[in-house]
């Protein structure tokens, strides 16, 4: 694609998300699309958000679990950039009418105390950079109708990111078995799924070094302080008003978030 057509998707993205609307799916619009394509028409989305006047705080790691794979119809990870627009803390009511068509994943947030760039960073080399690691929320969006992505899709739209939900309760990965803990969550009381770090790439580790590397490969490291979202542990879960989930990772803490108003779709 030439630089016209990636700022056009990008553009064409970012309207979508300020307006609460979808678009068809790009591999529609332009079946050419490359990945490296879709990496571009990213950048230039999360570029428009930036000069409204958000900043990035983090990143994240999308189709990393087999349950949210299936759903999908991705069959490799993604990654996506975390914007201070997108934050949310344990204990706020999240409004749905700021949402599209929304799903939520539970999954292990990792908080950085110093930068780390790839290629060539370990799980080990994660676990040292991390200052604490928390559980939370993921509530994906997608710009595209009714979710009928592929990979370059869900990859232009900033691996379909819509807002997170981190928990209060730090835990240092050094002490706590992220690869082994497991994961309840609960939907209005009652059980919805239950998972574990291991079913992320084979910890949760694994993933973060997998997208330190693989942005070191593009000169993107990771900085101090920044939140990268491991992927999920959990099913997605659709949500609407008047919900309320809870997600406990053994050995812990958990991560609580409710739900009010009604998305666009």
């Amino acid at each position: 694609m030439n630089e016209e057509q990636i700022r056009h998707y990008g553009d064409a993205l970012y309207e979508a998300w300020l307006a609460r609307r979808t678009i068809p799916p790009l591999v529609e619009q332009a079946p050419e699309i490359t990945l490296d394509d879709a990496y571009r028409i990213q950048q230039r989305y999360v570029a428009r958000r930036l000069q409204a006047g958000e900043t990035i705080v983090g990143k994240k790691i999308g189709a990393t679990s087999k349950p949210v794979q299936d759903f999908l119809g991705v069959f490799q990870p993604d990654f996506g950039q975390l914007t201070s627009g997108m934050v949310y803390q344990e204990g706020d009511t999240l409004p749905l009418d700021t949402l599209i068509q929304p799903k939520a994943e539970a999954e292990l947030a990792f908080v950085l105390k110093d930068d780390l760039q790839g290629p060539g960073v370990t799980a080990m080399d994660v676990i040292r950079a991390t200052d604490y690691v928390v559980p939370c929320f993921e509530i994906v969006d997608s710009r595209i109708t009714d979710w009928k992505i592929r990979i370059q899709d869900t990859v232009a739209d900033n691996a379909s990111c819509g807002v997170y939900v981190l928990g209060k309760t730090k835990g240092d990965p050094r002490r706590l078995d992220i690869t082994l803990a497991g994961m309840v969550l609960e939907k209005n009381g009652e059980l919805y799924s239950t998972g574990v770090g291991a079913a992320v790439q084979g910890s949760p580790a694994n993933a973060v070094a997998w997208l330190a590397n693989t942005l070191g490969e593009r000169g993107i490291p990771f900085k101090a302080g920044e939140v990268i979202l491991s992927g999920s542990q959990s099913a997605l879960v659709p949500v609407a008003d008047g919900d309320e989930l809870v997600c406990t990772v053994g050995g812990l803490g958990s991560c609580r978030v409710k739900f009010a108003g009604r998305s666009a779709a």
